[in-house]
């Protein structure tokens, strides 16, 4: 029954994941057709460095970064901000949907009177919002990969793989959070809300902490810092990866936990 629900939760998200996939296909298209004129603007970094340090840092146009370079533009256009924002609102969106979205319209306690366990029900869904985020991160890698030669990107192939890594587990914790904050509470609002506002806050610590002394100590709860903010240029930290793909493991298990001990919402 559990590999039957999985199987109806990718049917149900397919022509969604393919939109997903188009749009950030024709996104990453529009910023390497771009970078062919920004290789050859010679004063763009010294433009950068006068930035405010505050700006640079929040947006990760860290020291030493070349935007003339494929590497640098895309660690700036894409990976420090725009690529993990998109994979969030599709992993966020999906974990509050499947579990406190079908409960909030009463579909939910139905699918459980069929001889399933709540929490094998739950680790379904997961692994629905698992594939969605892992064929996710895949398009864009594959896109970014097609794409080097076309305008001559010079991107490494394994530093695109661990970046794709990077983003799918740092979407991955969020929107197994959203199935543990739905575990709490059948409140779809809060499903979504919650796992944000952490993305956000994780978003800040990572950008400012070198700035603000007292968010230093943060830095160790913000995935974003885990993952890194340069991938392209510094490549993928496997002990970062690590740290995060446990949490967001720890996450789905406390989803299926939790479903267990609550009464769900009848319509």
């Amino acid at each position: 029954m559990a590999r039957e629900l999985f199987r109806r939760g990718l049917d149900d998200r397919v022509r969604a994941l393919v939109a997903w996939c188009v749009g950030v296909a024709l996104y990453i298209l529009l910023l390497a057709a771009v970078f062919p004129s920004i290789r050859d603007a010679t004063d763009l970094n010294e433009l950068i460095e006068n930035y405010p340090e505050g700006l640079k840092s929040l947006f990760g146009l860290t020291a030493g970064i070349d935007l003339t370079t494929g590497a640098g533009y895309f660690d700036a256009e894409l990976f420090s901000l725009m690529l993990p924002l998109f994979a969030l609102v599709l992993a966020i969106g999906s974990g509050a949907r499947v579990l406190a979205g079908e409960e909030e319209s009463g579909r939910l306690e139905l699918l459980f009177a069929y001889p399933i366990r709540r929490r094998d029900g739950v680790l379904a869904k997961g692994a629905t919002v698992g594939v969605e985020v892992a064929v996710f991160a895949a398009a864009f890698a594959v896109v970014l990969l097609a794409l080097d030669p076309v305008f001559d990107l010079d991107l490494a192939p394994a530093r695109v793989a661990g970046a794709a890594a990077g983003v799918a587990v740092l979407a991955l914790l969020h929107g197994w959070l959203a199935l543990a904050v739905a575990g709490l509470t059948p409140s779809k609002a809060l499903a979504t809300a919650v796992p944000a506002a952490l993305a956000a806050a994780g978003y800040l610590v990572a950008g400012l902490h070198e700035l603000a002394d007292w968010l230093d100590p943060l830095r160790y709860l913000s995935a974003f810092w885990w993952v890194g903010r340069s991938p392209l240029r510094e490549g993928a930290s496997a002990g970062g990866l690590l740290v995060v793909a446990v949490a967001a493991a720890a996450a789905l298990g406390a989803a299926a936990y939790l479903i267990e001990r609550r009464d769900l919402k009848t319509p």
